[in-house]
């Protein structure tokens, strides 16, 4: 069984046992999340509900494991001829979560 879902701005196919890195939720790791924002639900070799734009009923429970950092992302802007140069770092902060169960 598999799901569309929907968090922080993006759209993720999972299923259970999935490990996916996502935009940063609050929690401690060990707790559970509760996705609401179910776009398709299906089975493998089956036809697949798809939500107006969500489905009713439709959650996705996972298991937070860690809250962690992306890569450091540099951003580097140069003007040519006029000694003006800026340099920006970046890091992301990235949510570990394992899917645990898809109910609907």
């Amino acid at each position: 069984m598999y799901a569309v879902i929907k968090t922080g701005g993006k759209q993720y196919r999972v299923a259970a046992n999935d490990v996916l890195e996502i935009e940063k939720i609050e929690g401690a790791a060990g707790s559970d999340i509760t996705f609401d924002q179910v776009f398709m639900v299906g089975t493998e070799g089956s036809g697949a509900k798809i939500g107006t734009p969500t489905v009713a009923g439709a959650q996705v429970i996972a298991e937070l494991v860690d809250q962690t950092r992306g890569p450091k992302l540099i951003n580097f802007k140069k003007r040519r001829r006029k000694n003006s140069r800026r340099k920006k770092g970046h890091r992301q902060d990235l949510t570990t979560i394992r899917i645990k169960s898809i109910v609907g």
